[in-house]
């Protein structure tokens, strides 16, 4: 039994409505709904044709996709995370987005680090090379860039500013 194409467009409209979708995400699970019966390009026309009408009534926009992507990723993951999540859904963030990211990723950084390890050695440096390696593999796993690592791990909760000052000025 074949689902009318009004079956299909509630779908979809039931899905943005859950939560933002990238086109080519929304066009993956929308294929998937297709009789197997119908034409790949039959399917795959109908389906273009209803995330156009989508696009052009405003149900369906990469821009509050790629803003809700990375304002519910930025509090756990780093810049090369965020970025290559949106690659994958044929998204990029615009220039005044990247740099916001990438003004704030050492206090996002700091703060998962904090959350993992901060408890635990009281905010302090690790002690040894396998701890320190540890950490790093832990923020790289997250999406941190290197120098970013480097600086959280070397200076556990203390900021460069504040544990670089002499404390005799």
């Amino acid at each position: 039994m074949a689902p009318k194409p009004a079956s299909i467009k509630v779908r979809a409209l039931q899905w943005l409505a859950q939560r933002e979708h990238s086109r080519i995400e929304l066009r993956g699970k929308l294929l998937r709904l297709m009789p197997e019966d119908t034409e790949p390009a039959e399917a795959a026309s109908e389906v273009d044709a209803l995330l156009d009408w989508l696009s052009t009534h405003g149900h369906l926009s990469q821009e509050r996709f790629v803003e809700s992507r990375v304002n519910a990723r930025q509090s756990r993951f780093g810049n090369l995370r965020i970025q290559r999540e949106l690659q994958m859904h044929g998204a990029s963030l615009d220039a005044s987005a990247r740099q916001a990211l990438r003004d704030t990723e050492l206090d996002r950084a700091r703060e998962v680090w904090r959350k993992k390890y901060g408890a635990m050695a009281g905010g302090q440096v690790p002690a040894d090379a396998a701890a320190r390696v540890r950490q790093m593999r832990y923020l790289s796993g997250r999406g941190f860039t290197p120098e970013v690592i480097r600086r959280v791990v070397k200076e556990g909760d203390m900021p460069e500013e504040s544990s670089s000052q002499d404390p005799d000025d």
